[in-house]
């Protein structure tokens, strides 16, 4: 039997005092100063219908916060876009390759067991002999030693967490598979709020297109109206040519928005994870009227928006990052162990005789490395300040978010109401333009520039509408979702993924 062992209590001594120390600082969410309310939350906002006070008998927005619309075809195209999104898929994706990241790492905190069998075959020694007595020459010689040997063994080692190298990878891990968790949520809100502002988008271009072939009929009676003059001698062949100059241009105007809608639908086809050419929506449907949108505290903003909660998550990985890197200037502490048989003969090779074992503690500790652990260290720094201004970089454009689309929305409001107010003065104009034109009292052109007023103010109330939906569908993409951050237990599994 071979039998090797290692006496080193100092060692384990050591082992025992250090065990509780670790290189991990605290971590801290970095700090940012947030206002207790927002900027924009103004009674115009409320009166405007955009901003609705915080009432706790009223229902909350729900997780399918697009329902506020009340738009069916927007709920169908949601819900087909939940499982065809590329995005939402790359998302997840990711999270599942962050969340097996988490047990790669996690096994380091146990032991490794391998085990070996081997057989080899060897010579060793030899000799030659000279020539006899009486005369008589002969060589003689040995072909030396040859022997078979046999192996059969099991062999462990642990590293001890002394200073935390091995749990800090853990927790960065963890923290950066929770920030996975949360763009995954982020991915799927932006996704939801694109869909549903293309399709505002191209429901606007169905309008401006009715409207354009709506008014070109219009023209259409003009143009006769003023040739059947020219040809009685009442217009002149400029007003011919100023009709059908009109005319032609807004058939220009229509093609250009049929050209928009028709890439609007494109476009609404890559977010539902579809070719253009197997996706189409008929025209027809109205631009709903935008909900209000519920009252919040710039606190809560922090918590239910899922970018944040990434970005946040992010630097808590790179405060453990650093802890990681400080470790490597203290000694590695790692425990092996080796037992199995090793004989000749193969048919009595587990037997008593042939059986061997060792264990022992190793210590490893690099003495110089030219600056290397000092640099990896400063690099671990400053991802953590970098991590830590993205995260206060991002409450600040939240923040900024909904202060813009807040008065965006409060101000579109207005605007359009003033804009209705505009479209029915110039539509008044225009009739009484065209009264006096068949009186012979004014120029053609007159009637020319009522019409384009009148075209132009109600091609600006379709901007206006859409613009408004996209205001308030960006407020409620920023406070709809109740999202909170993810806790360690919760990247586990692919329920996550179902966040």
């Amino acid at each position: 039997m071979q039998l090797k062992t290692l006496q080193t209590p100092a060692i384990w001594l050591a082992a025992a005092l250090l065990a509780g120390c670790s290189t991990q600082s605290a971590y801290q969410r970095p700090a940012l100063e947030v206002p207790a309310q927002f900027k924009e939350a103004t009674p115009e906002a409320a009166e405007a219908g955009i901003w609705r006070p915080a009432d706790p008998s009223r229902a909350q927005v729900p997780d399918n916060w697009w329902e506020l619309f009340g738009d069916e075809q927007l709920n169908r195209l949601q819900q087909q876009a939940a499982t065809g999104n590329q995005s939402i898929a790359q998302a997840a994706a990711r999270l599942r390759a962050a969340q097996a990241a988490v047990a790669s790492s996690q096994a380091g905190l146990f032991p490794t067991l391998g085990s070996t069998a081997g057989a080899t075959r060897s010579r060793s020694g030899g000799a030659s002999g000279a020539s006899g007595a009486s005369g008589t020459g002969g060589n003689t010689g040995s072909s030396g030693n040859i022997s078979t040997n046999y192996s059969l063994g099991l062999n462990a080692s642990w590293e001890l967490d002394l200073w935390g190298r091995v749990s800090g990878t853990v927790s960065a891990s963890q923290a950066s598979a929770q920030a996975s968790s949360d763009d995954l949520a982020a991915a799927r809100l932006s996704a939801q709020a694109s869909i549903t502002q293309t399709y505002f988008s191209l429901r606007a271009a169905d309008a401006s297109v009715r409207l354009l072939q709506e008014t070109l009929q219009g023209y259409e009676q003009s143009l006769k109206l003023t040739n059947n003059r020219y040809r009685a001698g009442v217009a002149s062949s400029a007003d011919v040519a100023q009709a059908e100059a009109q005319y032609k241009s807004t058939q220009a105007q229509l093609i250009e928005a049929q050209t928009s809608r028709a890439q609007l639908e494109h476009a609404l086809a890559a977010l539902l994870g579809l070719p253009p050419a197997a996706f189409s929506l008929e025209a027809g449907a109205e631009l709903p009227p935008p909900p209000e949108v519920p009252a919040m505290l710039s606190s809560q903003l922090l918590e239910q928006r899922p970018d944040i909660a990434a970005a946040e998550r992010r630097v808590a990985a790179a405060n453990a990052q650093v802890g990681v890197a400080r470790a490597a200037f203290f000694p590695a502490l790692t425990l092996s162990a080796t037992a199995g048989y090793r004989g000749a003969s193969l048919s009595n090779l587990v037997s008593a005789p042939n059986l061997f074992w060792s264990l022992g503690p190793s210590l490893a500790l690099a003495l110089f490395d030219g600056g290397a652990r000092t640099a990896a260290v400063e690099s671990a720094r400053a991802s953590l300040d970098l991590a830590a201004a993205t995260y206060r970089q991002t409450v600040l454009t939240a923040l900024q978010e909904v202060e813009d689309n807040l008065v965006t929305a409060s101000a579109l409001a207005r605007e359009q109401q003033v804009q209705i107010e505009a479209v029915a003065a110039a539509q008044k104009a225009l009739d009484v333009v065209n009264n006096q034109y068949r009186a012979g009292t004014v120029a053609y052109l007159n009637v020319l520039s009522a019409q384009t007023t009148v075209l132009s103010a109600r091609r600006s109330l379709i901007d206006v509408r859409n613009r408004r939906l996209a205001a308030v569908n960006t407020l409620l993409k920023n406070v709809a979702g109740r999202w909170q951050p993810l806790g360690p237990a919760s990247v586990q599994g692919p329920q996550a993924v179902a966040r």
